[in-house]
């Protein structure tokens, strides 16, 4: 079943995610499939939930609309992140099918420049396991 993935734009963003140093963590492992739920945080300022899509997972069914796909690769091939929002929560709809330490640091730092920030204020911590909290 095809996700509703609608595009967010990062003005839209709190202006905190611009200015703080700001921390993503995993709620789950990122062995946990096409999506791995988060949070972005930042002292003094309430957690956004924000969660890594996968666009590309097919099997067995597509999670992302044929136009969000090309919107997500588009956006990669120009050294940004596609933004949407995903059950009520925000999300980097990234391509591929599943996640890698490394995809995830280069997402949340593309994410960093679209809100104006460096991606040396930004953090990631993740977990390693197969299921969430």
């Amino acid at each position: 079943m095809r996700e509703a993935l609608t595009p967010v734009d990062p003005f839209d963003l709190p202006e905190w995610l611009g200015v703080a140093e700001v921390t993503w963590s995993a709620l789950g492992g990122l062995r946990t499939g096409y999506a791995v739920r988060g949070e972005l945080l930042a002292e003094d300022h309430e957690p956004l939930a924000c969660d890594l899509v996968a666009v590309d997972e097919a099997y067995p069914e597509p999670v992302a609309s044929d136009a969000v796909r090309l919107r997500a690769h588009q956006a990669w091939r120009h050294g940004e992140v596609h933004l949407v929002r995903r059950d009520d929560r925000l999300a980097l709809a990234v391509p591929g099918t599943s996640f890698t330490a490394d995809l995830v640091l280069d997402a949340f730092a593309r994410l960093a420049r679209s809100v104006g920030a460096s991606a040396e204020r930004y953090a990631v911590l993740l977990r390693i396991g197969d299921s969430g909290r």
